[in-house]
């Protein structure tokens, strides 16, 4: 299991071979430092402590991490703490699963956090929009658990699974998936082997064997 850490910059569109336009995201990430690696003796699993982008630190004198996460692995890590893992962890054609966190967007009523239909429009309608009765009468006098009613949407934690890598320029530090990423421009995302995807692939060699 292979992993880094990223910015998202924002969405284009790049031309395959037949000529066809595919929407991308494009996913900055630049070069992370392992700050811990766990192991199955000391933790009891297997991960690296991934940290990126520099930020000064005022008490020490010295850069510290501004994101820093931690990446679950299958074996023992291959890296050592103070090595680095660049965006040439992947190649064009690798399938990769993006955790972010979704646009925050306040308060919201049903309609809109639940997609409810709402009542009639017209015709002296007191309805609309409104939550209406939630609850029933004597028996069981209480709103059941898992109501969907209004609240805050959005800022929840994110993952798109099988995602396609298209295009990585090293040198740019930039990687081009195939669709769209959770959260707006410039936050923080994680990028990992696709596990689905690395499940199937395996049970499928297993078959033809």
């Amino acid at each position: 299991m292979t992993g880094i850490l990223g910015k998202k910059v924002g969405m284009t569109q790049v031309f395959d071979d037949n000529g066809k336009h595919v929407a991308v995201t494009i996913i900055e990430s630049m070069p992370s430092e392992v700050l811990a690696v766990r192991t199955m003796e000391k933790n009891g699993y297997s991960a690296v402590q991934l940290g990126a982008y520099d930020r000064k630190n005022k008490s020490k004198n010295k850069p510290s991490k501004l994101f820093i996460k931690e990446i679950r692995l299958k074996a023992a890590a291959p890296q050592k703490v103070g090595d680095v893992v660049k965006v040439d962890a992947f190649t064009e054609g690798d399938f990769v699963d993006v955790t972010g966190f979704s646009k925050g967007k306040g308060f919201q009523g049903g309609v809109k956090r639940w997609n409810w239909r709402g009542g009639g429009g017209g015709h002296g309608s007191m309805f609309h929009r409104r939550v209406g009765s939630v609850g029933q009468n004597t028996y069981p006098g209480r709103v059941m658990k898992g109501k969907t009613m209004p609240g805050h949407l959005g800022d929840e934690k994110v993952t798109v699974q099988n995602l396609k890598i298209i295009k990585i320029d090293k040198e740019s530090n930039l990687i081009a998936v195939k669709g769209a990423v959770p959260g707006h421009i410039n936050s923080f995302v994680v990028v990992r082997d696709a596990l689905k995807k690395t499940k199937k692939a395996v049970k499928k060699d297993g078959a033809k064997k």
